[in-house]
């Protein structure tokens, strides 16, 4: 469906940058540790940390862009386990992360007397470390790698120990533990799957790293495209930063133990939010239910295979020729709607649908894209016209989250259409293409011909169900403005930066918002890309509590930003229908539920891309029932996948969520105390046996909380597996037999398709 992408140079803007004498080096010959970096001149203490400036220590090296000549650098210990470093261009104003999108931490009590982390800096040339008090170790090196500060290029790099244990920059798929070679991490959300070693729909600048003397974590706070590089060569191992835009606004962590870390995260990155019970029961969606008849058979055949339905889900199929805030009249009247939103709730079930952000442009058909219009919410290019691309729609626009009307303009859409009187109830929403996503190439110079040339919106397969047909719930199975760039000016090409990043999907503009369209406060998409979907998820769960005061909101996204937990939950994304998607849905969970303090995610279980196998789909409807987020969705082009579509599967399904019912109220407890104090929901085994160096890089198996350990079968057509089990006690979930590990392998056999092996940790004070 998608063409060929296509490459396209624009010329850069030699006009305002006529008298800077930059070297646009995408010029593999310069080396950018030779270059001067700064003195730090002018320093003195304050209360809780110091203050210098930074003066260019020599030549320009101008690597992408002219060298600043001074700096200003804050260091404030706002904590006794968090330090604050932010490096920024003293004369101008520079894009920083906005405090309404990214509340900072209020809560300063720290002081440089009795830190458990310490700052250490020298002069000539500048170079900083972080190192723990306790152990005297350094964290966070700069030595011997000097800062670079440029217009659309920052670098700073540290120095690793020797085959370093670094973990997260998500989003992606790679293993959960970072290879230290040679691996580039990415940061700029992007609709394109969930291939591994790309960037993908999230960014969360933040690692965690591991020794067996203790954790920590860095966190960069700052939303513009970004590579991190992990590197081992003959002199060491080092993690760089080369990021497009910005300020360097650093928070290092000291832990000192990984859940330490993760609290300490939490409380910079906002707590998670809280979510409704019925929130933790199975979910079931597809993007190619026909009809409201379709939605209607599958609520009963979950019925009539005893395996139980918390909430349905349905996907664009509702709408009127893909157009949001609309349902079809033909294939999915309001009327037959509202009856089946009412069949739900009198059973104790709930009801979702999904939102997108785009809007179609259909004057007098979409009466959202009128009334926001009406409004002038739409993002807009550069001479204050609307901003155009392509999705499922046609010819869209997209809202302004930063345009003070929008979050009015959207709460009202969601007042009108999921009115409870006489609209479509819904219980909860789920977000997609919030990257934002857009089907038109770079340039897209002809949004109308191209979406024309795509079939958008595609047209239906298949004729309209009888309005008048008895819906099957209950019953038995059937068969089956140019002024606006002034502020961000020192920018010499967000088209086309001198700097490019390792993007997977080409030019940073292709398929989504172009990187100039500017927004109401005068802010670019060049530096706001990444933070498009959590304002958008905050706009929407704020639009959702006003139209259901009182209740917590339950909503799902697909695009994040750090702090976006302590709005919503996550879906992994579109993956595939295959054994290595299965595997790595382990660790996108654990990087996410882990180390983001997103705790309500999981992957689309059984796989959304190509056919699953009646096996797969049995190990992940097992696998997914430890998933805080447990939903089987697939695509139209795919074959059904309910549970209930195979006899191993069902009895899986409910051998499964029997399991999963069990323990709900454990489940509950942890997603609750992760919203008092960001403890992580799921753990890696290293969490809590921090100095058995075997758990490390383990990301097949994961505890939920701190007691349930879940080791699923990951291999095609097997019945045993090898788990990893520390020198503890523990019990079988089902028979209760105890286990003495003893920080080895242990092979589990006869695990039956219906089964995933489970254990339970024995308390700490012993049997």
């Amino acid at each position: 469906m998608r063409p060929e992408k296509r490459a396209l140079m624009l010329p850069l803007l030699s006009s305002v940058i006529a008298n800077v004498g930059i070297v646009l080096a995408q010029n593999a010959t310069v080396n950018v540790d030779a270059c001067p970096g700064y003195n730090a001149t002018n320093v003195f203490n304050i209360r809780n940390g110091l203050k210098a400036d930074l003066v260019l220590a020599g030549k320009a090296c101008n690597v992408y862009g002219k060298d600043y000549e001074r700096l200003s650098l804050t260091l404030t210990y706002e904590t006794d386990n968090r330090i604050h470093l932010k490096i920024t261009d003293p004369s101008n104003s520079r894009y920083e992360v906005p405090e309404s999108v990214f509340p900072r931490p209020k809560s300063w009590d720290g002081n440089r007397d009795s830190p458990n982390i310490n700052f250490r800096y020298t002069k000539s040339p500048f170079s900083f470390s972080i190192t723990r008090k306790s152990t005297n170790e350094v964290l966070f090196n700069t030595t011997g790698y000097p800062l670079v500060f440029e217009p659309q290029y920052l670098r700073v790099k540290t120095s690793l120990p020797t085959n370093a244990n670094i973990y997260g920059l998500g989003e992606h798929s790679n293993s959960f533990r970072l290879p230290p070679e040679n691996t580039v991490r990415t940061l700029w959300n992007r609709d394109g799957g969930i291939p591994n070693g790309t960037n993908l729909y999230s960014d969360h600048p933040v690692y965690f790293e591991h020794r067996t003397t203790g954790t920590h974590g860095v966190f960069l706070l700052n939303s513009n495209g970004m590579d991190v590089k992990l590197q081992t060569a003959n002199s060491g191992t080092t993690l760089e930063y080369n990021v497009i835009g910005g300020i360097l606004d650093f928070y290092f962590l000291a832990g000192p133990s990984p859940v330490d870390v993760a609290r300490q995260y939490a409380a910079v990155a906002g707590l998670p939010a809280e979510i409704p019970y019925w929130g933790l029961g199975l979910h079931q969606c597809r993007y190619g239910y026909q009809n409201y008849y379709e939605v209607a058979q599958v609520v009963a055949n979950y019925s009539a295979a005893n395996i139980p339905l918390e909430t349905m889900w349905t996907d664009i199929d509702y709408m009127y020729e893909r157009l949001v805030f609309t349902n079809d009249p033909q294939y999915f009247p309001l009327s037959r709607m509202r009856e089946i939103v009412s069949d739900l709730h009198a059973r104790g079930q709930q009801y979702i649908v999904m939102v997108d952000p785009a809007v179609g442009v259909r004057p007098g058909i979409s009466k959202a894209y009128d009334r926001g219009q009406a409004l002038g919410v739409w993002m807009k290019n550069p001479d204050g016209s609307n901003f155009q691309g392509i999705v499922w729609p046609g010819v869209t626009v997209w809202p302004d989250w930063f345009n003070p009307k929008t979050p009015t303009y959207w709460a009202n859409e969601f007042q009108l259409f999921f009115n409870p009187q006489n609209g479509i109830d819904i219980d909860g929403v789920w977000i997609d293409m919030n990257e934002p996503s857009s089907f038109c190439t770079y340039p897209c110079a002809n949004p109308s011909a191209e979406a024309i040339s795509q079939t958008m919106p595609p047209s239906r397969t298949s004729p309209p169900p009888a309005s008048t047909l008895s819906l099957p719930i209950g019953t038995s199975i059937p068969s089956l403005g140019s002024n606006l760039l002034k502020r961000d000016s020192m920018y010499t090409n967000v088209l086309n930066p001198p700097y490019t990043i390792n993007n997977a999907g080409g030019n940073l503009s292709d398929r989504t918002a172009f990187t100039n369209v500017v927004h109401s406060n005068g802010l670019i998409e060049y530096d706001t890309h990444n933070l498009y979907g959590t304002m958008m998820s905050s706009t929407t769960r704020d639009a959702m509590a006003k139209r259901r005061p009182g209740l917590r909101t339950f909503v799902i996204t697909r695009s994040t930003f750090a702090g976006a937990g302590a709005k919503v939950g996550k879906w992994l994304g579109d993956n595939m229908s295959t054994w290595e998607d299965y595997r790595n849905s382990i660790a996108g969970m654990l990087g996410f539920a882990s180390l983001f303090q997103v705790p309500e995610v999981g992957s689309d279980v059984c796989g959304f891309g190509a056919n699953t196998t009646e096996t797969l789909c049995a190990r992940w409807a097992t696998l997914g029932a430890f998933n805080p987020f447990y939903r089987n969705h697939n695509v139209d082009t795919s074959i059904s996948q309910e549970f209930y579509r195979w006899p191993t599967v069902a009895q899986a399904a409910r051998n499964a969520i029997d399991m999963r019912y069990r323990l709900l109220d454990y489940f509950y407890t942890a997603l609750h105390q992760a919203h008092l104090d960001g403890t992580p929901v799921l753990q890696p085994l290293w969490f809590q046996y921090p100095k058995d160096t075997n758990t490390y890089g383990i990301d097949l198996q994961f505890l939920f909380g701190e007691s349930i350990l879940v080791s699923p079968v990951t291999q095609e057509n097997v019945t045993s597996v090898s788990v990893y089990l520390p020198n503890d006690v523990f019990y079988d979930f089902k028979s209760y037999a105890i286990t003495n590990g003893t920080g080895a392998t242990v092979d589990l056999s006869n695990i039956d398709y219906t089964e995933i092996p489970v254990h339970i940790r024995a308390p700490e004070e012993g049997l």
